[in-house]
């Protein structure tokens, strides 16, 4: 039994598909018992896929770099002991976020589903943010120096990519008139606060600068602690592995599929959970 009384059998098999690294064991019970639940045998093999994806992907990418020389430089003026590091190859966020893509592609055309628009936002931001750090390495590479793109130049970036999810998650209204974002404020749920409350223009403005504030903060947060040889890795999969937590939890929660006095007005959430399997 998982959170909020939901029994096994009510996982959809696209979130088994999805599964990631750290979730390997835990997917493996899982990718073991549902089919025998539900569907003929078949999910298993497809459990891990973004490890699998990454594991092989990531060793063909760094011989490709070192080829062509394609590493990390550092600036004379730092630390010695960080100049060991100069000529490391970089990049690497590629091979993540196309492993992450494809696993999650994957998994809805395994079971035949198709994606949601919250998932394919999301999706959208994270290969947006992602070409922004890989302008930032190519620069970097291409002009032979430690420094890539500017601050302000990664902040317009950021801020461009973040503009158009900001604007396009309060679009796309499904059956019951939810959209994958709304000008409400929630915590543990949606509370009395909405950023609406001088119309809907202003609503959205708001939506987008507090959108942004969070979305650059939470890039460059990572970005930041990456550098501290990378670090963002176990820091992500833990991440990751508790939005998939979240997102069964709402799903099996949900107002418009669970109606109850403590029922979550969301929507997408398990192809969000999906999407955070894919990614770890």
């Amino acid at each position: 039994f998982l959170p909020g009384g939901a029994t096994l059998a009510r996982i959809p098999l696209a979130f088994l598909a999805g599964s990631g690294a750290a979730f390997t064991i835990a997917g493996a019970v899982l990718g073991s018992l549902y089919p025998l639940l539900t569907r003929p045998l078949g999910a298993a093999p497809l459990n891990g896929l973004n490890a699998v994806l990454t594991l092989l992907g990531t060793p063909v990418f760094i011989r490709f770099l070192v080829a062509r020389q394609y590493g990390q430089f550092v600036r004379d003026d730092g630390p010695t002991s960080h100049h060991i590091k100069r000529g490391t190859p970089t990049m690497g966020g590629a091979v993540i976020v196309g492993a992450t893509l494809t696993a999650y592609a994957l998994s809805h055309l395994f079971t035949w589903t198709g994606p949601s628009a919250s998932g394919l936002l999301v999706l959208f931001l994270m290969t947006g943010l992602g070409f922004v750090g890989f302008l930032d390495d190519f620069i970097k590479i291409s002009r032979q120096r430690s420094l890539g793109l500017r601050s302000a130049q990664k902040l317009v970036g950021q801020g461009l990519v973040g503009v158009i999810f900001s604007v396009l998650v309060l679009q796309f209204p499904n059956q019951m008139f939810r959209t994958p974002a709304s000008t409400a404020i929630s915590f543990v749920r949606d509370t009395r606060f909405d950023l609406a409350f001088f119309g809907p223009i202003v609503g959205v403005i708001l939506f987008v600068l507090w959108a942004n504030f969070i979305i650059t903060a939470m890039s460059n947060g990572a970005n930041l602690t990456d550098g501290l040889d990378g670090l963002a890795t176990g820091a992500s999969t833990m991440i990751f592995g508790a939005y998939v937590l979240i997102g069964i939890w709402t799903f099996n929660q949900n107002c418009q599929t669970n109606p109850g006095a403590k029922c979550y007005e969301v929507r997408d959430s398990i192809d969000l959970a999906i999407v955070a399997a894919a990614a770890m």
